[in-house]
């Protein structure tokens, strides 16, 4: 199985930030979602972020919250999503993350979800609503089960804080661009490049830039501020919502969107 490591480092070499789409699995319905992440990895994702449908998703702004209940109402469940996973590997060994809820985790059995979801592919698993406080309650099981560990940093985490979060990063620091939940916006926030730039100097683990990145132009950005990846979701799953009653029209404008923030971060290392 393919590692951050391995996918980063490549990057490194050819100067290059990583590009991290991220879908709701299951969203609109599983065949669907599946077409829909191949054509992301075909159009140049180096890694990919995944949630896990949920009732109550507190990060998430109204754009995933309706992927989840579109997925949830498809029938999306941890049993399936690890089956999803799994068709995903057989496609192309790519890193995938999980971005989830504790409730899911502690429900399914914390121990065996990390066994469990490592066997079908999964690189790491990051917990939108786990504090850095409470890391144990899955750093260990993770590290046991070799999942490396996510955790998010914020534009107002403290300078000690961060300091802790990056000493219990093996995977990826998640760093979220904006305050507030995720979704699109029209401008970048001018903070990015200067908690890039604190983040490398606390760690050699990557550093990855998400919420808020809805344009090429942006990718192009955070991947001048010396982030090692760009992460997208909301801009993305709204490609989805738009064309529930078209998938032909949905896969081709995801594949556009897509190679055109591959091409601007392509651009930004050349």
């Amino acid at each position: 199985m393919k590692t951050y490591k391995q996918v980063f480092s490549e990057l490194s070499q050819a100067s290059r930030a990583a590009l991290i789409p991220f879908f709701v699995i299951g969203d609109p319905d599983f065949d669907t979602s599946l077409a829909v992440v191949k054509t992301a990895i075909d159009a140049g994702a180096d890694v990919l972020e995944l949630g896990i449908a949920f009732s109550d998703p507190i990060a998430d702004g109204p754009t995933i919250q309706k992927a989840d209940i579109r997925a949830m109402k498809s029938g999306m469940n941890l049993q399936k999503a690890r089956d999803f996973i799994r068709k995903l590997k057989e496609y192309k060994d790519i890193p995938i993350g999980l971005l989830m809820y504790y409730n899911l985790v502690y429900q399914y059995g914390v121990e065996k979800f990390f066994t469990d979801f490592h066997e079908a592919g999964v690189n790491s698993v990051l917990v939108a609503d786990l504090s850095i406080d409470d890391a144990d309650e899955i750093a260990r099981p993770a590290a046991s089960a070799g999942l490396d560990t996510v955790f998010m940093v914020t534009p107002v985490t403290e300078d000690s804080r961060m300091e802790l979060i990056a000493s219990r990063t093996t995977g990826f620091i998640y760093m979220v661009s904006v305050l507030g939940v995720t979704g699109s916006r029209d401008e970048l926030s001018d903070a990015v490049a200067e908690l890039v730039g604190k983040l490398k100097k606390l760690t050699s683990v990557p550093v990855c830039v998400g919420f808020g990145v809805s344009k090429p132009e942006h990718a192009a950005a955070i991947a001048s501020a010396g982030a090692d990846g760009v992460i997208i979701g909301s801009k993305i799953v709204g490609l989805i919502e738009r064309n529930l009653g078209d998938s032909e029209k949905m896969l081709a404008e995801i594949s556009v969107f897509l190679r055109e923030v591959r091409d601007a971060i392509d651009t930004q290392a050349g």
